[in-house]
């Protein structure tokens, strides 16, 4: 307990899912957090739940002055920002001929972009504070090609690679860089995810993610807290000689 104890973090998409348990371990762990989401209401309310350090605070990644107003924010409230969990993100299925342009922009935007931006954001203050730690979402999807999920796939590949150059440009200012790949998590996004590999592969509702959970070496579905444990590691000075590495959380699914 109390690994975090006297830093500051700031979590997007911290309102469901994996950014909710992560939000939950790192106050357990000492840290003052803040939840930031377009969920602005679930985030204040899971941070009421949490108690005085945590903070909700409104959030939209494919936004560059929501960024830099959510940065201010957390500095004011906080003092600055130690610690940054970019796991906001979205995903979209469909076949090639039904790429557009809007779903093109959209999924790099948040996936790729927002990650980029709301690193260039928190650095400078980074940089003031001595250092920090920058957590990014990737996917076991970062991994291999998918059908149908071209562009997701090609975001969460992305992100490995903003990773690695990140944690290469950053080093000398004592900010590690790593990421996470998750595999499948059973959080609210998979009622989505599921209903279109229902669509897209003529299954039932339900069917695809009993499979994948049962594919899964470990047996299981990962849950949202199988992930926030390494994100409290890798936030944490145990961690301190650990960058440009994005990890597989992903009960065996995928191997590197």
């Amino acid at each position: 307990m109390n690994r975090l104890e006297g830093k500051s973090a700031l979590v997007t998409g911290g309102a469901r899912g994996i950014g909710r348990a992560i939000s939950e371990a790192f106050v357990r762990e000492g840290a003052d957090v803040a939840i930031a989401d377009l969920l602005e209401d679930e985030a204040q309310a899971l941070a009421e739940q949490l108690g005085p350090k945590a903070k909700g605070v409104r959030l939209d990644v494919s936004s560059r002055d929501s960024i830099t107003s959510a940065v201010n924010t957390v500095e004011e409230a906080f003092g600055g920002v130690d610690i940054l969990v970019n796991n906001a993100g979205i995903f979209d299925m469909c076949r090639l001929d039904e790429i557009t342009e809007e779903m093109y922009r959209r999924q790099f935007d948040v996936n790729v972009a927002g990650t980029i931006f709301a690193c260039q954001a928190v650095v400078p203050g980074m940089i003031k504070r001595g250092g920090g730690s920058i957590i990014n979402f990737s996917s076991q999807a970062g991994r291999r090609g998918e059908a149908y999920i071209v562009l997701y796939c090609a975001t969460k590949a992305a992100i490995v690679s903003v990773t690695q150059s990140l944690a290469l440009e950053l080093a000398e200012n004592n900010i590690r860089v790593n990421g996470i790949a998750p595999g499948v998590i059973d959080t609210p996004m998979w009622e989505h995810v599921d209903s279109l590999f229902a669509k897209y592969e003529n299954r039932p509702l339900g069917e695809k993610k009993r499979l994948v959970g049962e594919a899964v070496p470990l047996g299981r579905m990962g849950n949202p807290e199988d992930i926030a444990d390494p994100a409290v590691f890798l936030a944490s000075n145990e961690a301190r000689y650990i960058t440009a590495q994005t990890f597989n959380v992903d009960g065996g699914n995928w191997m590197s």
